[in-house]
């Protein structure tokens, strides 16, 4: 039973997670091109270089919150349970 409920908890905050990573990453976007969106992969009106640094950031952003968001969960679990949550 305890498992069910980690995982359920860990869905729920993973979804969180990903709506609040998209949120920084719109933010740091406006901040370092100074434009509202940020390039898509298809778009004809970006360059290689534009779309590439694009995703990058997007993708460190996401792992960094995802990170945070697994960690403290655990930590979490473990404060509550005295055991360590292990994959």
């Amino acid at each position: 039973m305890n498992k069910l409920a980690v995982r359920g908890a860990s869905a729920l905050s993973g979804m969180i997670g990903g709506a609040v990573a998209s949120l920084i990453f719109k933010q740091v976007w406006k901040l370092a091109a100074g434009e509202d969106e940020a390039p898509q992969a298809t778009s004809p009106d970006y360059g290689w270089g534009e779309v590439v640094v694009a995703a990058a950031i997007q993708g460190a952003i996401f792992a960094a919150v995802k990170a945070a968001i697994d960690r403290a969960g655990a930590e979490a679990y473990r404060r509550s349970t005295g055991e360590w949550v292990t994959d």
